[in-house]
């Protein structure tokens, strides 16, 4: 959902960059990727919540400790992931376009930075796995 929603100002970041490649460049880029991470990190997360259980829950396996229609974060773990990684994603932006331009190992650093969390959170997927394998 995220991606889809995100969709069109990536494909316009990358359009203008390639038109634009060894020129000044466009102004487009930083606010609509800022824009859509909000959008994403907010409302698609925040609907997403909405969407998990309807009010009149049954299930067998539905916590009984938690009152009907209340949220629950069953592994904290991962939402602390998500947490922290879009808290430094925000830092992390605003120290790359503190001084409005991005260098080559800046970029280089951001990709780094995306695979590492892709690892970290594939383990903790993996450690969460393990742990209800167990139960």
């Amino acid at each position: 959902m995220a991606l889809g929603s995100s969709a069109p100002e990536i494909i316009l970041n990358i359009l203008e960059a390639v038109q634009g490649m060894g020129g000044c460049p466009g102004k487009l880029g930083p606010s609509t990727i800022v824009g859509s991470a909000a959008f994403n990190l907010l409302v698609i997360s925040g609907a997403s919540i909405i969407a998990v259980t309807p009010e009149n829950d049954t299930s067998p396996d539905r916590d009984t400790e938690v009152a009907q229609g209340i949220k629950k974060i069953n592994d904290l773990g991962v939402f602390a992931i998500t947490a922290s990684s879009s808290v430094f994603a925000y830092v992390w932006l605003f120290i790359v376009l503190y001084d409005q331009i991005v260098y080559p190992y800046e970029a280089y650093l951001t990709m780094i930075f995306f695979a590492i969390l892709i690892v970290v959170s594939y383990a903790a997927d993996k450690h969460n796995q393990s742990k209800t394998e167990a139960e």
